[in-house]
């Protein structure tokens, strides 16, 4: 029991991150239809972007570490939201009214563009983000093995919880939200009616991209260690966890990336890490086989 509460605990933080990053690539999909797949390079971006911070505080000497967080958390944020404005006025903007499969091309070069680029400036070598926030305590023990929660793992999931909710509030209750709404029914018809429709779409990648910048900053302190590959393999994930959860769907995001969390950390903990990747997919492809819009989708009805 103490080993699967602490094995829980882990799922728990791992899949807040993939929750964020999901959330980022459900926000453009529910407005636009069109799949992110340079979203998890901004993740990455962001990540890399923390670590220069962290070690910007670190020569200026600010060694409280609440402060660098903050500090660190709002240029990451800042800089992150430049490049995902900058992704969507260059690479998909002028092909919004072309063939679907225009943009994702498009995505797709985007994506392995930022990677190289990255790769070019930072290195291929993995970075070390040394340690920001330790500690923790025990909450049980049990047949000598101690079940232990870390500051970390309580401000993951307190922060992923917070944004959670204030994303919710912004898309249900501000003006941005209801262009939003506007735009994901009839983008046409909301331009008709006065909605800045390119403003809009740009505000959610921004937002989006503000998103990943936050869990790529988490994964940072969690793990320790990053290198210009990190966004491939957590978009994956992380878009998993959207259709999983459902695809447009905000809740089926955290939801999505919540089960994705627990599969990965349970089948490792139980089996074989070298499957849980497989264990992942496998059990998604069960789900949409028996719920093809997600566990939180909704079908599309086509208006005629």
């Amino acid at each position: 029991m103490a080993y699967f509460t602490q094995q829980l605990i882990n799922a728990i933080t791992l899949g807040a991150i993939y929750g964020l990053i999901a959330i980022g690539y459900t926000m453009v999909y529910g407005i636009i239809g069109m799949i992110n797949f340079a979203h998890g390079e901004v993740f990455m971006i962001g990540a890399f972007i923390s670590l220069i911070g962290f070690m910007i505080c670190s020569l200026l000497g600010i060694s409280s570490a609440p402060v660098a967080i903050l500090l660190v958390l709002l240029i990451a944020m800042a800089f992150s939201a430049v490049y995902g404005w900058a992704i969507e006025r260059t690479a998909y903007r002028p092909l919004r009214g072309s063939f679907r499969l225009a943009p994702l091309i498009s995505a797709i070069g985007v994506s392995i563009a930022l990677q190289n680029y990255v790769q070019l400036v930072q290195g291929a070598r993995p970075k070390p983000g040394g340690q920001v926030v330790s500690g923790g305590f025990t909450l049980f023990s049990a047949d000598g093995f101690d079940v232990r929660v870390s500051w970390l793992q309580i401000i993951i999931v307190v922060v992923t919880v917070a944004l959670m909710g204030g994303f919710t509030w912004v898309i249900a209750r501000t003006s941005l939200g209801r262009r939003q709404r506007a735009c994901e029914q009839d983008m046409k018809m909301a331009a008709l009616l006065g909605v800045d429709v390119d403003r809009t779409i740009s505000l959610t990648f921004v937002l989006g991209a503000a998103l990943a910048a936050v869990a790529g900053m988490l994964f940072l302190m969690y793990y320790g260690v990053i290198d210009f590959f990190i966004g491939f393999l957590a978009g994956i994930k992380a878009f998993t966890a959207a259709v999983l959860g459902g695809i447009g769907s905000l809740p089926g995001a955290m939801l999505g990336g919540l089960l994705i969390g627990l599969i990965e950390v349970f089948w490792a903990a139980y089996f074989s890490s070298e499957y849980k990747d497989v264990a992942a997919f496998a059990i998604l492809v069960l789900v949409l086989i028996f719920r093809p819009t997600g566990l939180l989708g909704k079908p599309e009805i086509e208006k005629v």
